[in-house]
């Protein structure tokens, strides 16, 4: 599938979430079932004698201590979403993809970073209405940016595309709207799951990207960024299984995990105007430019760790 075509597909899948319409799917039911079936079956491994474990490290905390000023307040930094957020998969906290954002963000900013955290495993986007809620319970605890990580288990349990997106976005808005900045890493590629087999790993690759370019147009639509998590489980960890692949062959291992993080923690400062600005903008000179946000989805979910955001008046 072209770029065009999957901006096409993503940005009717973002007009249905908008709109309230529901009848977009991604693949066909018969074909989607059994996906979900196999996908299913490979998850089922977790936790199943492989040395992996259900339970997600507590990573919650303050990271960067020695940058404290007195009188200066940490940052806030809030995770939400499925496993990935969670960490699922490693066994130390440290591990974890908040630990390891946190710990960046420390030390570009630094400055102390408090880290707190309401993922789920097994999580899908309509559980980021509880999610949200939880981390606006307590107003004087608002965080200063948020990393939502989501739509795997989307794609796995036919969730509707447009009933997905229309989660996402209303949660990408109560957190702005409450201050916080927002940055999402949208579905991986399911297509990568090495217990999938063809055709449905064609399938499964062609969910997701629909599922994270329209993710990309409904976050950047309420005023969040989105990094594109593709090829969190890609051709890297095809090459590396044993380095990237934690012991279920499912979840990234620490090295996987710290993948993911990288990929994502420019976006996060950029977020909280920690990254050089000029950065951000297009160099002319190698052609570069702002492409429609249909386009620019389309053409993100194809490269690891390529940031989506509303092009800035100059």
């Amino acid at each position: 599938m072209t770029s065009m075509s999957r901006a096409r597909v993503a940005r009717r899948i973002a007009a249905g979430a908008a709109y309230g319409g529901g009848g977009i799917g991604l693949v066909g039911a018969a074909a989607v079932g059994l996906l979900l079936a196999e996908v299913r079956l490979a998850k089922r491994q977790v936790g199943n004698g492989n040395g992996t474990s259900p339970h997600v490290p507590n990573a919650q905390g303050l990271y960067g201590l020695s940058y404290s000023v007195r009188g200066e307040p940490p940052l806030r930094l809030t995770m939400l979403g499925d496993s990935t957020a969670a960490g699922q998969g490693v066994h130390r906290s440290g591990q974890t993809p908040g630990a390891l954002l946190a710990s960046g963000l420390a030390a570009v900013a630094e400055r102390p970073v408090d880290l707190h955290n309401v993922a789920l495993p097994g999580a899908r986007s309509d559980d980021l209405d509880r999610q949200v809620a939880l981390v606006l319970a307590d107003p004087g605890r608002l965080p200063d940016v948020c990393v939502i990580m989501i739509g795997a288990n989307d794609v796995t349990h036919r969730m509707p595309p447009t009933r997905s997106v229309r989660h996402l976005s209303t949660a990408v808005r109560r957190l702005r709207t409450a201050g916080a900045e927002v940055v999402v890493g949208t579905c991986p590629d399911l297509g990568t799951v090495e217990q999938v087999q063809q055709p449905l790993r064609w399938l499964a690759r062609r969910a997701s990207r629909q599922l994270a370019a329209a993710q990309t147009i409904g976050t950047v639509e309420q005023g969040g960024r989105t990094v594109s998590l593709g090829d969190l489980l890609g051709p890297e960890f095809a090459a590396n299984p044993r380095e990237l692949f934690g012991p279920d062959n499912y979840h990234p291992s620490a090295e996987g995990y710290a993948t993911a993080a990288m990929a994502v923690l420019p976006t996060v400062c950029a977020a909280l105007g920690l990254w050089p600005a000029e950065e951000e903008r297009p160099d002319v000179s190698r052609r570069e430019g702002f492409l429609p946000v249909a386009r620019a989805a389309a053409e993100a979910v194809a490269e690891p760790g390529t940031e989506v955001t509303a092009a800035m008046p100059t």
